[in-house]
């Protein structure tokens, strides 16, 4: 689950991240887009990664796409980015709760992480 969640989380980030830059053209917001995708790979590594890649069994996922079926397509690219800000969101409020398990430390950088992805959307869609 911490896998999945790490790869959402960093997925989302990136489409965020490169509508910034090429679609954008704000070099303000790609590189808060990437400070916060680097500040995520930081709060990573606090997770064992050979736990995390002992976990990872995408074969067998039941929410895998061919699982899940179709889905729906983005109208332009404001739903774009608005579906991957939610995206991340998501993925890191997965990643607190479940990190407050076991480590409070964790859990409060993937609460931050989740603050200023709300913030970094907002700005995001108001550029547009």
């Amino acid at each position: 689950m911490l896998d999945a969640n790490l790869n959402r989380a960093r997925e989302g980030l990136r489409v965020c991240e490169e509508a910034a830059r090429f679609i954008l053209e704000d070099g303000g917001l790609t590189r808060r887009s990437q400070r916060i995708r680097y500040d995520l790979a930081a709060a990573a590594r606090r997770i064992p990664r050979a736990r995390l890649l002992k976990s990872r069994d995408s074969r067998a996922d039941v929410g895998r796409p061919s699982e899940r079926g179709p889905v729906g397509r983005h109208r332009n690219i404001r739903d774009l980015i608005m579906a991957n800000g939610k995206r991340v969101q998501e993925a890191l409020r997965v990643l607190e709760e479940f990190s407050r398990l076991q480590s409070p430390q964790t859990a409060k950088a993937f609460g931050s992480l989740r603050f200023r992805v709300y913030s970094l959307e907002q700005d995001l869609l108001s550029r547009l």
